[in-house]
């Protein structure tokens, strides 16, 4: 396990809007650099890039045309080289995004595959037979390409998919994962995270994980094979290296090598409930999210689903909380500030390795917006950074209508720099608690987490143990109190917070805890 997993807080960055330096209206490697030392303000040690390899940009980068070229619209490979380096002079490592299921159609190994004699690419990717044979319960597409046959699509039609083999192979045309052509897939991802890993790169978040191997069982267990292998490579050659999974199953991903799996926004999960249980009630319009004041501060239902994956991976990795990502809509489309701080709080005191998305940290919004490179749904969340009042809030020099996206259009779009001035912003409050997970290892990744307090309906505060800190938090618009258990005793301080959101109070003749609406207090 890389030692400084244990102390890492990341910061996402969408390269396209993050920060343009050449006037073009996207992001770029440059950008990024010069905004590192705001990173570093933030208290955030590590950082995961969007993917920044060439690509037509059918899927905002997550179609792959070179793996180990840069995209001209982000910089040259010795930008992002230089990027690494500069990272790494603040302390910060960096991550970038490995897409190992598919390429782009227009990679050279797809064009080799899709060719009359497609040579050593023959099975690089997953084809049948014949134009008129397909793949049943699969996507494909048949009749575009001069070779006979169907290839199978990872994802959009762009995306067609990387061979790993069949766990179980039912037509003459599937090759098992132990079929030489199957490893030489294998072995050309392998060589892709070296030739990064050689350049300064610390790692790489993992999109779709579990995608490489088809026809698995439920277990994914010939992927994780996959996993496991390169986790030895890893091991042996570059121990400090880091990867997460884009899995949503810890109990399998971090069996299977990982270091990291992200909670993902799976409709009714745990993390779900905590923050975007709006999804359940499109159509009347409720928020019933813990996290929402009129939610109904009900904690149990994050835990029953929390506490299984928890106990069943702790021994194997971290799970890595998110207050969003590019795939999911912002919090800040239902919840307040004053929500979003208790939410983060929650999020930056949990066990695991945290992840912050770019511009959570001010309280951008979702904006409804029409597709860009695929992102359809998720473009909303993919705008660019609000730095400050400046033409196009400080992203870009370019004309509005030459951005990447559009900002945020109203008068009090939130900015790093107004936020900046007023000590009680969302900024502030974020920096305040991820300067606490730093001063404290009771918080930090490995640390142990009990629930003491944790009823139905937010008629009492949820309660958590840390090691030797006591944390609390009620989201609700109500007074809540809690009589703690013996086994939880609050020593020093005489009852007194050495963090707080809100006001909370505790008696200590009697263990009463006393918390004030919308409150977060941590006691050791």
């Amino acid at each position: 396990m890389p030692k400084w997993l244990k102390d890492a807080v990341f910061y996402e960055i969408y390269p396209q809007s993050f920060q343009d330096t050449n006037g073009d209206g996207i992001g770029d490697f440059e950008g990024i650099i010069r905004r590192l030392d705001y990173v570093k303000s933030l208290g955030c040690n590590a950082l995961w890039i969007n993917p920044c390899f060439d690509s037509p940009f059918m899927d905002a980068g997550y179609d792959v045309r070179d793996y180990c070229k840069a995209a001209p619209r982000y910089g040259t490979n010795e930008d992002l080289v230089r990027l690494f380096d500069e990272a790494h002079a603040r302390g910060i490592h960096v991550l970038l995004d490995l897409v190992p299921g598919h390429t782009s159609e227009e990679h050279a190994w797809f064009q080799q595959s899709a060719s009359l004699e497609p040579g050593e690419y023959k099975n690089r990717y997953v084809w049948t037979n014949s134009a008129f044979q397909g793949i049943p319960e699969h996507p494909y597409i048949g009749g575009m390409r001069d070779r006979d046959g169907c290839y199978m699509l990872n994802f959009f039609a762009s995306q067609p998919a990387l061979n790993y083999g069949w766990a179980r192979c039912t037509e003459d045309w599937m090759l098992p994962p132990e079929h030489p052509d199957c490893q030489a897939t294998v072995q050309a991802m392998t060589d892709v995270m070296r030739f990064w890993l050689d350049r300064g790169c610390d790692g790489f978040r993992v999109d779709m994980a579990d995608s490489l191997v088809k026809n698995d069982d439920e277990k994914k267990t010939a992927t994780g094979a996959i996993w496991r292998r390169i986790r030895t490579m890893l091991d042996k050659d570059y121990p400090e290296a880091a990867l997460v999974a884009e899995w949503g199953h810890p109990e399998l991903a971090l069996t299977y090598g990982f270091h990291m799996d992200f909670y993902l926004d799976h409709w009714g999960n745990g993390y779900n409930l905590l923050l975007r249980e709006f999804e359940a009630h499109e159509q009347d319009g409720k928020d019933a999210s813990y996290f929402r004041k009129d939610g109904g501060g009900d904690i149990t239902r994050f835990l029953e689903d929390y506490l299984t994956r928890y106990e069943a991976s702790r021994s194997n990795g971290y799970i890595s909380f998110i207050t969003c990502n590019h795939d999911t809509p912002r919090a800040k489309r239902t919840l307040s500030d004053a929500e979003l701080k208790l939410a983060y709080a929650f999020i930056f005191t949990m066990p695991g390795v945290p992840f912050l998305y770019y511009g959570d940290e001010i309280g951008m919004r979702y904006l409804d917006l029409p597709s860009k490179e695929g992102g359809y749904g998720r473009t909303g969340t993919r705008t660019p950074m609000q730095w400050d009042q400046t033409a196009q809030l400080g992203f870009s020099q370019a004309p509005a209508d030459r951005l990447y996206l559009p900002v945020d259009p109203a008068e009090d779009a939130p900015t790093v720099e107004s936020q900046e001035r007023d000590p009680d912003s969302l900024l502030h409050t974020v920096r305040r608690i991820i300067a606490l997970r730093h001063s404290w290892e009771d918080l930090q990744a490995d640390a142990g987490f009990e629930p003491v307090v944790a009823q139905m309906g937010g008629q009492a505060p949820f309660v958590y143990r840390r090691g030797a800190l006591l944390l609390a938090v009620n989201p609700t618009g109500h007074v809540t109190q809690a009589v703690l258990p013996d086994t939880a005793p609050i020593r020093g301080l005489h009852g007194e917070s050495v963090f707080e959101i809100g006001h909370a109070s505790y008696a200590q003749d009697n263990r009463l805890l006393t918390m004030e609406p919308q409150s977060f207090a941590v006691y050791r």
